[in-house]
């Protein structure tokens, strides 16, 4: 069995009213004497608690099950959750969305989450548990919601005693007012949780970075951070824990098109045809730089060239219909389907106009909603802790100069 529980502020936070006294002195001179006047100013009056303290839970429904079944959810006292899982064999876990709600109109924070750590190092260890999408920290503002997953699962690579198969595991998530509202992300050397483990949030070398041009995102930088991870039985490596909790991947090695490992065009020649699609105006020799069809117009950032994109890219096709269908099994159930941005970015005629924030607001330009997509240029130049990679057009400039200054070195 497990529960989620809430402890409730041992007491309340009270906002006081302060009143100020006002001292008037009027001095009238008379001469070579003089009068002072003076009046005493009463202000009376009440002050009270008009605030309400009210953080509960109000709903949890199933997001992943795999050879899991849930036997028992329930919310009582608007405060307490519990699961009860049965988990089938070795890998199967349980995935649940919760929704934690403040009612009332003080701005809280989650100033602890107690029990995860504890949990899964009591036997049996191969059932163990992980809050996710939510940490230390977090706002939970008047008002406001916000959804964390909760995963129980069974560890396929921890030994156990088939007479010792239950856990009962209870976690506390603790919120107390926030003074602001509004609390500070995770200082340098505290941690970030990267798939349920706790991660070092770094300002320099290798490592786990705040996304410095996008709140609440975090991105791994340099030549050889600790990135890896196992999918679909192969090492990939994370470069994103996006905003909403879901990882962006990429995988460590290249997907092998032939025996040759030849490279694949990012759209084929003659692919598109330049009647259904008048922005690619040449696709028999350069086909297309879009990646999947557009509602509508497409153009560049500046608007210097636009038209309609109507059919996707030969490696969109290649990527989400040939490669796609041989994940595994458990693989295809973690893969999210997630929105990548596919808009332009532009080489400036100039050095130095260009810059990061250009080209990720490019890129947010056109959308496309799907299981397999490709990183950005913008992933690239932040992912490098070369302090000089900030620009595509310096890039791609020096690249077309066949010149060895490359700056977006120091990258993965």
């Amino acid at each position: 069995m497990r529960k989620v529980e809430r402890k409730r502020m041992n007491s309340e936070h009270k906002k006081y009213f302060l009143v100020g006294s006002l001292c008037i002195a009027i001095f009238l001179m008379l001469g070579i004497g003089y009068a002072v006047l003076s009046q005493q100013l009463d202000i009376n009056g009440t002050a009270q608690i008009i605030s309400n303290w009210k953080i509960l839970f109000t709903s949890a429904e199933e997001k992943e099950m795999n050879n899991a079944t849930t036997t028992r959810k329930e919310i009582t006292d608007l405060t307490t959750l519990t699961l009860d899982v049965n988990l089938t064999q070795p890998g199967a876990s349980a995935t649940y969305d919760v929704v934690v709600e403040n009612q009332g109109d003080l701005d809280a924070v989650l100033s602890s989450i107690d029990g995860v750590k504890e949990n899964n190092n009591q036997d049996p260890k191969a059932i163990k548990v992980s809050v996710e999408n939510i940490k230390v920290g977090d706002p939970l503002l008047a008002s406001e919601s916000k959804t964390f997953q909760v995963k129980v699962y069974w560890d396929e690579n921890v030994d156990f005693s088939e007479t010792n198969m239950q856990k009962e595991i209870e976690i506390t998530l603790t919120y107390e007012q926030s003074d602001d509202g509004v609390p500070l992300p995770p200082k340098p050397g505290e941690g970030e949780s990267i798939g349920g483990q706790t991660v070092e949030v770094v300002t320099s070398g290798d490592g786990l970075y705040e996304d410095q041009y996008e709140t609440g995102r975090y991105i791994y930088r340099g030549s050889e951070p600790n990135n890896y991870i196992q999918f679909n039985n192969e090492l990939w490596r994370i470069v994103a824990k996006e905003t909403d909790g879901t990882y962006k991947i990429i995988r460590d090695e290249l997907l092998p098109q032939n025996e040759g490992y030849t490279t694949m065009a990012y759209d084929a020649r003659d692919h598109r045809s330049n009647e259904n699609n008048t922005y690619c105006k040449y696709p028999s020799s350069n086909g297309c730089g879009v990646y999947a069809s557009v509602s509508g117009i497409f153009q560049t950032p500046d608007g210097r060239y636009s038209g309609t994109v109507t059919e996707d890219s030969s490696i969109k096709e290649y990527l989400n219909n040939t490669y796609y269908p041989t994940l595994n099994g458990i693989a295809k159930t973690q893969v999210q389907s997630h929105t990548f941005n596919i808009g332009s970015v532009q080489v400036l005629d100039e050095s130095g106009n260009d810059s990061i924030e250009k080209n990720t607001a490019g890129e947010k330009m056109y959308k496309w909603t799907g299981n397999v997509g490709l990183i950005n240029v913008s992933d690239v130049l932040k992912a490098s802790t070369n302090t000089a990679c900030k620009s595509a057009t310096d890039q791609y400039n020096k690249l077309m100069q066949d010149t060895p200054e490359i700056t977006c070195d120091s990258n993965y």
